[in-house]
């Protein structure tokens, strides 16, 4: 009588899914960065939100994988812009330089972590726990 042995799950298709939610996720944020610096390319925060509740929900799905930590880091990245985006608003009604100028170093910020991460993303590398 033959048994069949009980074969591991098939991760690979896992992680494929993974890697292109992953890459959804950074070409949104690229998007959404890059209109940030290019005046009056603004795409509205609308699809930062998108990106933002796709990592949300799909972030337990990189759980015990090497993409796990981009998924964090995206997560941080949006938060992190939106609290200083919120905290310099008042400069813009004060005083419109020093609001534009604390805005474009914000986003610059914002694009070079995203562009930082998707670099990584494709080396298969995973994001570092402290990462400015």
């Amino acid at each position: 009588m033959t048994h069949a042995m009980a074969l591991p799950p098939d991760t690979s298709a896992q992680n494929d899914s993974v890697q292109t939610i992953s890459l959804v996720s950074y070409v949104l944020h690229l998007i959404v960065a890059v209109s940030a610096v290019v005046p009056g390319a603004q795409v509205g925060p609308a699809l930062l939100v998108v990106a933002l509740i796709l990592d949300m929900v799909k972030k337990e799905d990189a759980q015990g994988t090497w993409q796990a930590s981009h998924f964090s880091y995206r997560i941080r990245t949006v938060l992190w812009v939106a609290a200083l985006y919120v905290v310099t608003a008042p400069l813009w009604f004060l005083f419109f330089f020093p609001g534009w100028m604390a805005w474009a170093l914000i986003s610059i910020w914002f694009l070079y972590r995203i562009v930082r991460g998707l670099v990584r993303m494709n080396k298969q590398q995973p994001m570092d726990d402290f990462v400015l």
